[in-house]
């Protein structure tokens, strides 16, 4: 469905799109003018140690007292104490009757708090922070009586930044105008489609066996077809040579330009399907079906966070969740449904491997010149989202990520597209090209990988080699085994220690030796209790917030804490449907080339499924974005297979092993 026809449905039925867009924006204008003015004022404390500092203080059993002289400690014990339920009881019975918030201060790593109330009333918000700010100091010296430390001994609030003047906070009512306006806006578009379908198809029963019109001249060119490969190539384009630490304001992570791109796709898809003009290939409903859970667990974890009384950050993390969950719809709608020629869907993955193999380049440069192109690329509108990136180092070697966030997304994105550049690589189809087009892809991801120094990127390469060099003939096995030793050769002697660095992080990791190893491991019954308290659908999804709780560098943890079993389990279904689709493909295949095409599908999920454990995948938008569009792309190539295999003969219909293409052939409906 080309633009001009979108155009042209919406200018049919203005009656439709223009009125609801007026009621929106009415509906908007009245809440900006209703809904009060939020203000906000803050305060800061700092922790002063004891005057008794100098000589030992005695045990007292508890580490309120001084908590090893950092008292971060301390802090923590302040901050728990003032946002529980006890604590807000008391503030309200002395008038603090405004939502309010108590954390560490930003941009410190020591024991100073950041106070905030925020109310609609700007007298009454000045006053409830400077009772706030007198109660934490109250909270602290209660606390510490109850734990029998002596008055010497005991921890002091120093106020650091008196009580601001409230402040008006448009942010937020901005974003609820906004929210009325595009769902309003969303609302008109949709039915507008949906009332040209219906309408359309009306006429076209009353007027059954009436001849076409013809056409109304020369096609304008903005009036071309576009088709799903096309619009996920602009997506993948935006995803790999735009950092994905680069977002619009406001949106946290997943506001990168790709992920808005792919919703207004999704915008794209529902106006073609409405209208007819794209119906989904059959067979491609697995990554429909196994998406649909993921979908569910999501949604009942987001009501989960609704009803446990989440703070303001944590709402905000489960809104940007959803967004990201219909992102990855997109992306799977998009490709296992949007592409109907097997053909179009070849293109995709290649100018994949094309693509990630330009991002494997940038991490040579970063390698070598121990710098990150990112970081000199700042595009206007765009801020970052991630707070003071800068280049890591690990032993003597930088550690590249070129346009993704952080190295192991970087290790993560190539391994999961490296066997699809080798099946590309022998594909007989591409014969015809030069020997270096076809194996440079090959060559700068798999050379890329030890370069990340990560124990991720090493496991995703040996999975990738065991699951397909395994199943070559002996005679391509035996050279590829022979090109890997020289490969490993010849990393030795051009980047000296890079392979003993190496080394070491898997030798530590045996031993339990490694701090990185043990930070992780000692994290996982930390867990726990955050499972324990909500078993089925967790916290919500995206709201185990780092710097509210802790890194768990695992997903199938971060999946436990924010979605529970359920969205465990759904995780679970999704990796292994993709593994299904790898192993059928190859079973159902007819060509040697099929062949190895679901031997790469089969690669690419088994290492998302096992790497998923080293890393929170699906935290960063580019891993997470190819990760959906293979396990779609999986399904997709799947059903283009079946309807290519012949029936199993029978008794009644021993010739029936005829190919089922008209199959295929009724499944595609032409675009108008």
């Amino acid at each position: 469905m080309s633009i001009g026809e979108i155009l042209a449905v919406l200018r049919r039925r203005w009656y439709v799109m223009v009125p609801l867009t007026l009621i929106s924006l009415l509906a908007g204008a009245h809440l900006y003018r209703s809904v009060p003015v939020a203000y906000q004022s803050q305060s800061s404390v700092a922790l002063l140690d004891s005057t008794a500092v100098a000589e030992l203080a005695p045990a007292f059993g508890n580490p309120i007292a001084n908590a090893g002289g950092s008292l971060v400690v301390t802090a923590d014990v302040l901050i728990r104490t003032l946002s529980g339920t006890d604590a807000a009881r008391d503030l309200q019975g002395i008038g603090v009757t405004d939502p309010y918030t108590v954390g560490f201060a930003a941009n410190t790593s020591g024991p100073m708090l950041t106070l905030t109330v925020t109310g609609t009333d700007r007298a009454n918000v000045l006053e409830e922070t400077n009772k706030l700010t007198a109660f934490a100091g109250e909270t602290l010296n209660a606390l510490q009586a109850a734990a029998k430390v002596k008055p010497a001994y005991m921890v002091q609030t120093a106020p650091v930044v008196l009580p601001q003047t409230p402040v008006p906070q448009m942010k937020s009512r901005y974003q609820q105008v906004l929210g009325v306006v595009i769902l309003g806006t969303t609302a008109a578009f949709v039915l507008s489609f949906l009332t040209d379908s219906l309408l359309t198809a009306l006429r076209r029963r009353r007027a059954a066996g009436a001849a076409p019109a013809r056409g109304r001249g020369r096609r304008k060119p903005w009036g071309r077809q576009l088709d799903a490969t096309a619009l996920l190539s602009g997506y993948l384009a935006l995803a790999f040579f735009i950092p994905s630490n680069l977002t619009l304001p406001g949106m946290g992570g997943v506001g990168t330009p790709a992920n808005v791109f792919a919703l207004l796709c999704l915008f794209w898809y529902l106006a073609a399907w409405i209208t007819g003009r794209i119906r989904p290939a059959p067979g491609t409903r697995l990554p429909r079906v196994v998406m649909c859970l993921l979908a569910f667990s999501v949604l009942g974890s987001y009501l989960a966070n609704a009803m446990r009384g989440s703070s303001h950050k944590e709402i905000l993390a489960a809104d940007r969740g959803l967004i990201g969950l219909l992102v990855w719809v997109s992306l799977v709608v998009l490709v296992s449904a949007g592409i109907q020629d097997r053909e179009r869907l070849d293109v995709l993955l290649r100018r994949a491997v094309v693509m990630g193999s330009v991002v494997a380049a940038i991490g040579f440069y970063d390698f070598f010149t121990a710098t990150n192109v990112a970081d000199s690329i700042s595009i206007p509108g765009l801020q970052s989202s991630v707070a003071q990136i800068t280049t890591l180092d690990r032993g003597s070697f930088t550690r590249p990520r070129a346009t993704t966030a952080q190295p192991l997304e970087f290790g993560g994105m190539l391994a999961i597209l490296l066997p699809f550049a080798v099946q590309q690589a022998f594909d007989p189809v591409r014969r015809h090209l030069r020997a270096w087009r076809r194996w440079a892809p090959v060559a700068l991801m798999g050379g890329a990988l030890p370069l990340t120094v990560s124990r991720t990127s090493i496991i995703g390469a040996l999975i990738v080699v065991l699951v397909m060099v395994l199943r070559w003939k002996p005679e391509r096995r035996w050279a590829a085994i022979g090109l890997l030793m020289g490969s490993v050769a010849c990393f030795k002697v051009i980047i000296p220690g890079l392979i003993g660095t190496i080394t070491a992080l898997f030798a530590s990791f045996v031993s339990n030796s490694d701090s990185s190893t043990q930070a992780r491991t000692v994290k996982y019954s930390a867990i726990v209790p955050y499972l324990t308290e909500r078993p089925l659908f967790g916290r919500g999804f995206g709201t185990f917030l780092p710097e509210l709780f802790f890194f768990t560098d695992n997903q199938y943890m971060l999946t436990l804490a924010e979605m529970g079993l359920v969205g465990l389990l759904a995780l679970l279904v999704l990796l292994f449907a993709g593994i299904h689709q790898g192993g059928a493909i190859r079973r159902l295949a007819r060509t040697e080339s099929d062949r190895e095409l679901g031997q790469a599908f089969f690669a690419s999920a088994l290492v998302s499924l096992v790497i998923a454990a080293t890393f929170d995948a699906l935290s960063f938008p580019m891993f997470a974005g190819v990760f959906f569009l293979t396990i779609a792309a999986g399904g997709s190539y799947l059903g283009f297979i079946r309807r290519t295999t012949p029936h199993p003969s029978t008794v009644e219909s021993p010739c029936s092993s005829t190919i089922r293409q008209p199959t295929a052939d009724r499944s595609r409906v032409p675009a108008r």
